[in-house]
């Protein structure tokens, strides 16, 4: 089989055997592929650190049975020397990279909006052009949407009457009108919905003028919509940090092995939303 070559965002890696890793990679041609990087744990091996979390490369692989092999690694952009030191967008980076995962769907499914759109939040990350709990938010709507699990904003997510609307409910789609709004919806404050909609469209002017308050419900929802649709829990989203302690607020009824770069203790914090009930 002939050797092809992709740009890709290196997502997670683990250890394989002594000196070898298995690494995930989010492609722009190729979608998810996993493959071996053979002898990067040896201190002379020639693109190990080029194959850490965060990194934007051009790589060159052999094609395997199960897994590919990395052959060549060049980096683009070295975006983790601007997130690892900083803990507010290294766990932004992490919950990325991990929802970027997830969303990516079945190995070698074409997702090159994924890849362009996880490339982008992390250069927004890196940059330190804005908060990072908003860059996370935008993109967690925006990839989303190209799952076809965008929350409706601007109309009734039921019966599609033009908003704006009070209600959220996450497991009907979105904003409910006064006549479709079910038990338990929650009713943001004042902004919320408004937000979030500036978030999907990159309307930063709006984002940057929201307050706290108004970002710590919009987070809420956001994190409660996209986990609804991936039926499981994230475990870096409960490691973001906020203003204040993560709440939706509404009135609503050291390994870094397959982590994401988060350590092994980290994983078991607690994340409400859950499927079982209503948002």
């Amino acid at each position: 089989m002939r050797l092809y070559r992709d740009n890709a965002v290196v997502l997670r890696q683990h250890k394989l055997g002594e000196a070898d890793r298995i690494v995930t990679l989010l492609t722009r041609q190729h979608g998810l592929v996993r493959a071996v990087a053979k002898g990067v744990r040896r201190t002379r091996s020639k693109f190990g650190a080029r194959l850490e979390p965060f990194a934007h490369i051009d790589v060159q692989l052999y094609p395997g049975r199960n897994l590919d092999i990395v052959t060549q690694v060049h980096t683009v952009d070295a975006f983790s020397g601007d997130i690892v030191d900083d803990y507010g967008r290294y766990t932004t980076a992490c919950a990325v990279l991990e929802t970027a995962e997830r969303l990516a769907g079945e190995e070698r499914a074409p997702a090159l909006q994924l890849h362009q759109l996880t490339v982008g939040a992390l250069r927004a990350v890196a940059g330190q052009t804005r908060a990072p709990e908003l860059i996370l938010d935008a993109f967690l709507l925006r990839a989303m949407g190209f799952a076809g699990w965008a929350p409706a904003l601007d109309e009734c997510a039921r019966c599609a009457t033009p908003g704006p609307h009070r209600a959220f409910h996450v497991s009907a789609g979105g904003a409910v009108c006064v006549h479709c709004r079910p038990p338990g919806a929650a009713t943001p404050s004042p902004g919320v919905l408004d937000l979030m909609d500036s978030l999907c469209r990159g309307a930063w002017a709006d984002t940057d003028a929201a307050t706290d308050a108004v970002r710590r419900q919009a987070s809420g929802l956001i994190a409660a919509h996209l986990q609804w649709h991936l039926e499981r829990q994230l475990r870096t989203l409960p490691l973001i940090e906020r203003a204040q302690p993560h709440s939706v607020g509404v009135g609503q009824d050291g390994h870094r092995d397959s982590s994401y770069g988060l350590p092994a203790e980290t994983w078991r914090a607690p994340l409400a939303p859950t499927r079982t009930g209503t948002a």
